[in-house]
């Protein structure tokens, strides 16, 4: 068996259409980018300002059989 050098390009009709990694490659891939999504999400919510409510208003709010 011959041994592929990583990453290969696949081309049609001379242009670039696809490339073939390594699953453990391809898999860290997905695992970085779920990363960056869940860093963008999480500046997305920092940007917004907190709305908190104090525990003992929460208290009063509540229903009593909660």
């Amino acid at each position: 068996m011959k041994a592929h050098a990583f990453p290969e390009v696949v081309i049609r009709d001379g242009k670039p259409v696809a490339v073939i990694v390594e699953i453990d490659e391809y898999r860290e891939m997905l695992e970085r980018l779920d990363e960056v999504e869940d860093l963008a999400a999480l500046e997305e919510v920092r940007r917004e300002p907190l709305d908190l409510l104090r525990f003992e208003d929460y208290l009063a709010a509540r229903e009593p059989d909660v």
